[in-house]
């Protein structure tokens, strides 16, 4: 007889685990080495400085998702085309400083958490929220 599986709203929609978690934080702040290191043979990657915010794995931990923006904010297309064009010999880097079963493949995102609370503290600051948030005791 086969049992029926039953999987709850709170099983498919789980966070990471603990493990994605930490694995994801030592690629980070691995990836923060190389890069500020300029372990990497792009000339043009080496001029820019680049912040890693984030670094999402799945849950079998072969892709690791990292959210990076350049300093300042500016040239965010240029910084992430180098790094993907470079993503094998930055791979290689991170490899080599966290020691996993298997590199995982790395992908590059723009990090858009700074744009999201800028645009965040403009909405608060407008005349109607601030009303709306001060409570018109």
């Amino acid at each position: 007889m086969v049992k029926p599986v039953h999987h709850s709203a709170s099983h498919a929609h789980r966070g990471p685990s603990q493990r994605q978690l930490r694995v994801g934080e030592l690629i980070r702040r691995a990836l923060s080495d190389v890069l500020m290191r300029g372990d990497v043979h792009d000339p043009d990657l080496n001029r820019i400085s680049i912040t890693v915010g984030e670094v999402r794995t799945s849950p079998d931990l072969r892709v690791a998702t990292a959210y990076v923006l350049p300093l300042g904010g500016k040239d965010k297309e240029q910084a992430l085309l180098l790094l993907r064009q470079n993503r094998h010999e930055i791979r290689r880097a991170v490899s080599k400083i966290v020691a996993l079963k298997y590199a995982p493949e790395l992908r590059f995102e723009i990090d858009e958490t700074f744009d999201r609370m800028d645009e965040t503290r403009r909405i608060l600051a407008q005349d109607s929220v601030r009303r709306d948030t001060d409570g018109d005791a």
